[in-house]
């Protein structure tokens, strides 16, 4: 049987990625919903490829293709949730940025059989809303991070053990050996030359300040239902290891590969099956040595402030995710400096008034709250 799967977000690396192992097997998958935000000429083309039911753009074109007038299309802040809810949907992968994820991961919870989740900003913002959910509905939440794919894949070998400790590996970014005096100043181009992996802008910032290692402690927390002191982190530089999982005995069960993020997202598609895509194998004999090391949260504070928002709860994981969001948005329009961004999110985490979270509406109106007092901080840096 063929399943039919939405792509959220289709025209990032997730998504293209996502199509390249679709293209691969059309006996098994079928693209049948596309959406991106406002790519529309990248939109078109994928479209054409693959022919979806629906497709939704946030930022509406001036027209759509005589070819593609087919299709049915949505435009606007929901035009995803609106596209996948009509597209008949087995799967959804949810790859769209940021919180504005989060109403998509709900309404694919409402209409898909699985979730393949490669938005953390949905569990960050609204983690129980979104388990609870799952767990009512008996849908299938599987995670596409690789460090989350990892703890997942090593978990189907415990056999009701309960893990003792989950170990995020972490490559450092690419800030991880610049040099202390520079570090405040670091240059969007500085930033953006990520050493092991190719991802968007924004994720890619969170990768050099930490910040996204400290979304994905509150990811698994969520997923995985251990206690923030057992989410442990650390720095391997090579990205072989993608993360870690011990038990009782003080086996660690660890899960590698080459950084291709086509293996977990692979893994979430053909879930028991493991699927062949032609990516690169590990040579052990030419790999040299795999290295360590303890995350440095003097000089990367970000991953501190999210362990400290997820230990406070109710509203700070947004408080701490939509100032983050202000904050690297600034700094990537040229407006923030490197060193500014945990600074704005400091500011934030200090002076918002924290509230219990019971429905995505008390979300959005944190995270609105959040970005202002980001935005007041930014003016006053």
């Amino acid at each position: 049987m063929i399943r039919n799967v939405a792509i959220l977000g289709a025209t990032g690396s997730i998504g293209t990625q996502t199509l390249h192992i679709l293209a691969r097997y059309p006996d098994r998958f079928s693209a049948c919903c596309l959406c991106a935000r406002s790519n529309a000429e990248g939109l078109f083309q994928l479209a054409r490829t693959f022919r979806p039911r629906t497709c939704g753009l946030v930022v509406e074109p001036k027209e759509i293709p005589d070819d593609l007038r087919g299709i049915e299309w949505f435009f606007g802040e929901d035009s995803a949730s609106r596209a996948l809810a009509v597209s008949g949907a087995d799967d959804a992968l949810c790859a769209v940025v940021g919180i504005a994820g989060l109403d998509a991961v709900l309404t694919a919870l409402d209409t898909c059989e699985r979730v393949l989740l490669a938005n953390k900003e949905a569990l960050v913002t609204g983690g129980h809303l979104v388990t609870e959910k799952a767990k009512r509905l008996h849908r299938a939440l599987l995670p596409v991070d690789s460090e989350h794919s990892a703890i997942y894949q090593c978990l189907q070998a415990a056999r009701g053990n309960v893990p003792s400790r989950l170990i995020l590996t972490c490559s450092g970014g690419a800030l991880r050996e610049f040099p202390r005096e520079q570090l405040a100043n670091a240059t969007v181009s500085d930033v953006l030359k990520h050493p092991t992996w190719r991802m968007g802008s924004k994720i890619t910032v969170d990768c050099a300040t930490l910040m996204n290692k400290g979304l994905e402690v509150i990811e698994a927390y969520h997923l995985f239902g251990l206690p923030e002191e057992k989410i442990e982190v650390v720095i391997h530089p090579q990205s072989v290891i993608h993360s870690m999982v011990e038990f009782a005995d003080g086996a660690v069960l660890a899960q590698l590969g080459a950084p291709d993020m086509r293996v977990p997202i692979g893994y979430a598609l053909g879930e028991p099956d493991r699927l062949a895509f032609g990516g690169e194998r590990l040579d052990f004999t030419r790999m040299g040595a795999l290295t360590f090391a303890s995350p440095d949260t003097e000089r990367f504070p970000c991953l501190a402030y999210a362990r400290e928002a997820l230990r406070l709860g109710g509203s700070a994981p947004v408080v701490l995710n939509g100032a983050n969001e202000e904050a690297v948005a600034a700094f990537l329009r040229g407006e923030a400096k490197f060193g500014q961004i945990p600074l704005i999110v400091r500011y934030a985490l200090d002076h918002a008034e924290l509230k219990p979270i019971s429905c995505a509406q008390e979300v959005y109106e944190a995270d609105a709250r959040a970005r202002l007092l980001a935005r007041a901080c930014l003016r006053h840096l």
